[in-house]
């Protein structure tokens, strides 16, 4: 078939194949192609479109105005004119004109249409305008593999326990709740879940979730302004040990204060976890700490990798770092099993280069982490990089492999001190 059309004879399955490959209106072009392409992209099994990129036809009344009903009404039809199950929908829902009306009536029409061709395994629905949307009918989703939604409100049956197939949920800044009871605490169960994102935006409404197969985690606060930090504390914590089989744990919040606020469980360890990320303000940090930090190092005996973001300003005279770095040290002990055993890398970021904190800190891992490869301390701005390190070449290292980075994020420059230590 030399100088033929190849490509219109290829199977039906690798055409479709190829279209999913290019973006959405790019293959609705593909239509004036030939007349055997004209309804191809019919077939497309997955969809994403975002108000912002795919006004679909209509004149916008400002450039800051991308979604409204009329652009909600005009997706529905389009997923109506689609022939085949949709496998992956995504859907972005720029700042809104009408943002006092409730889309949510047009949104539920459009997931029961989706509903209806059936199939769908990955669904995201992102909303950044300022009223969240409702969404109600995703538990007859049963096909789920994937669900990420941001600014919802997600609405569970009663007696809901959770999506069977799920291995990947993201729920940022969205609230949950049982239909029948606004009030009542939300239980969910996921066997398949593996990868978990999760903001506490009404931490009272799920008290516990259960996913034995959960690799990763990532947990967050916001809308803290009417909750008791106590409160919040035992819930928080309550979810996090109920997390316990995952290898990856991001905490993005000042987590050494929250847990020394409660009771924490004896005994308690995560024991697959491998790579830790918590946020510390340092302008917080007192002797009441101590106790959690301590059961923090022992409840990861087998922690390769730390990461923590600091916070605050380190502008105080009483430095509370290094006070908790001081009450730590000479009630060490027993030891803990992951600077003794596992720990190879330490990495410590900030916007401003806290000196104090940094030097304090680096001392105490450099100190105890034996088998230590690699502390980094990274920042923003602040330049007072030698200074410190002129404090690290007094430091005694227990691991003869460590080294330390200084990295100045913002000119991309690493500050090899390991060579001063070494």
């Amino acid at each position: 078939m030399a100088g033929g059309d190849r490509i219109s004879v290829l199977p039906l399955e690798i055409k479709i194949s190829l279209l999913s490959r290019l973006k959405f209106k790019d293959a609705v072009r593909t239509s004036a192609l030939a007349h055997s392409w004209r309804h191809l992209w019919t077939l497309l099994p997955r969809l994403s479109l975002s108000s912002c990129s795919h006004p679909l036809g209509l004149a916008r009344s400002s450039p800051d105005i991308y979604f409204d009903a009329i652009w909600l009404q005009r997706v529905h039809d389009l997923v109506s004119s689609l022939q085949g199950p949709i496998l992956d929908f995504q859907l972005a829902f720029c700042y809104g004109a009408d943002t006092e009306s409730d889309m949510t009536p047009l949104l539920c029409c459009l997931l029961d249409l989706l509903l209806r061709k059936g199939g769908v395994e990955t669904l995201h629905l992102q909303n950044f305008n300022h009223r969240r949307l409702a969404v109600t009918c995703l538990p007859s989703f049963h096909a789920l593999k994937e669900l990420d939604l941001c600014n919802c409100h997600l609405v569970l049956p009663t007696g809901f326990c959770g999506f069977n197939r799920l291995t990947k949920l993201d729920l940022l800044d969205t609230l949950i709740s049982s239909s029948h009871d606004l009030r009542l605490p939300v239980n969910l169960s996921f066997p398949l879940l593996r990868h978990l994102i999760f903001t506490f935006t009404n931490f009272e409404m799920v008290s516990q979730i259960s996913a034995p197969c959960l690799e990763k985690a990532c947990i967050f606060h916001c809308d803290l302004c009417n909750f008791t930090s106590q409160k919040l504390a035992q819930v928080t914590l309550g979810l996090v040990t109920s997390v316990s089989t995952v290898s990856s744990l991001t905490l993005g919040f000042n987590a050494l204060e929250f847990f020394s606020l409660v009771a924490l469980p004896f005994n308690f360890t995560f024991p697959r976890l491998r790579f830790l990320r918590f946020n510390l303000n340092v302008d917080t940090v007192d002797k009441r700490m101590y106790g959690a930090f301590h059961w923090l190092l022992r409840s990861v005996p087998f922690l390769e990798e730390l990461k923590i973001w600091l916070e605050g300003d380190d502008s105080s005279q009483t430095n509370g770092v290094a006070i908790l770095m001081r009450e730590l040290l000479p009630k060490k002990n027993g030891g803990f099993a992951c600077l003794d055993r596992t720990m190879r890398s330490v990495t410590m970021s900030m916007d401003k280069l806290k000196v104090t904190t940094s030097i304090t800190m680096t001392q105490f891992f450099l100190l105890n982490a034996k088998v230590l490869k690699e502390l980094k301390i990274a920042y923003w701005s602040g330049g007072e990089v030698p200074s410190m390190i002129e404090e690290l070449q007094k430091v005694e290292i227990v691991s003869s492999d460590a080294k330390v980075v200084i990295f100045d994020c913002m000119k991309k420059k690493n500050y090899f001190v390991y060579e001063q230590l070494t």
